[in-house]
């Protein structure tokens, strides 16, 4: 395959940054997206030119790393027939032979720049220490089947927890907003018995350091769910916002710095 490639370069976030163009040949339609800009960099080193920096970790779809625009779409999920899929795990045989494939970082105000494809994704990480823990009793462990859990509470905090925090939402939101993150992150926990003593307070803190990071606001548009590779759903999103409702009826009031932290 021969393409050509419209790609964001920026050398830091002071840098105003633009589109350079490449073009790439003998590129195997059995090749991941990302092996295809291995490809690339490995040309552009051979000429004593910058790589492309883009992150990258397990590429397998568990890490979430892979967070860039591809043709506009988060991930590239807009080539038939796949859905839900990660960066890594889209394959080149789902383009065509000479076509133009524009390729960008997330764009949000919460989500900085670092270098050309990767941004900082810190504003996740401040969220999940607001109130991501549990109280648990110190001494000798539970008898296994002390604390029953039912399968339907399990499962639901199971598809919660599948979350791999790749900005995907953010990045397709037109707010820039992170609910769908941070309610997968507040229900995984809150629907679970050990996470019941902080519930309330857990939603409050969280939400209260996601608006301090300057996410936007939810409109229910629906994008966030659509583009999110391990289909996180919006009841989540409900569902929170009940227990922030609960909360505030409580007298519940943040009990975290602005930088997410105890």
């Amino acid at each position: 395959m021969n393409l050509t490639l419209k790609i964001w370069r920026q050398k830091n976030g002071n840098d105003s940054g633009q589109f350079v163009t490449y073009p790439i040949s003998d590129v195997s339609a059995d090749s991941s997206f990302l092996e295809m800009l291995d490809l690339l960099n490995e040309g552009l080193m051979d000429k004593g030119e910058e790589p492309v920096a883009f992150d990258h970790d397990c590429r397998e779809g568990i890490c979430g790393m892979c967070s860039m625009m591809i043709n506009g779409v988060a991930h590239g999920q807009d080539r038939e027939p796949v859905k839900q899929i990660t960066a890594c795990q889209l394959h080149m045989r789902h383009f065509k032979d000479g076509e133009t494939i524009t390729i960008e970082p997330w764009r949000a105000t919460a989500f900085p720049v670092l270098r050309d494809l990767i941004v900082d994704r810190t504003p996740f990480d401040h969220i999940i220490q607001a109130g991501g823990f549990i109280s648990v009793g110190t001494g000798s462990p539970p008898d296994a089947n002390s604390l029953p859990i039912s399968k339907p509470v399990a499962d639901y905090s199971m598809d919660a927890a599948a979350c791999i925090g790749c900005g995907a939402c953010v990045a397709a939101c037109p707010n820039a907003s992170a609910m769908l993150f941070t309610s997968a992150k507040v229900a995984h926990l809150n629907s679970l018995p050990q996470g019941q003593p902080e519930r309330y307070q857990r939603v409050v803190n969280m939400v209260s350091v996601m608006d301090h990071e300057m996410f936007g606001s939810c409109t229910n548009i629906g994008e966030c769910a659509a583009v999110c590779p391990k289909e996180i759903s919006l009841d989540f999103i409900a569902d929170m916002n009940r227990d922030l409702m609960m909360a505030t009826f409580k007298g519940i009031t943040p009990t975290v710095s602005l930088n997410g932290k105890k």
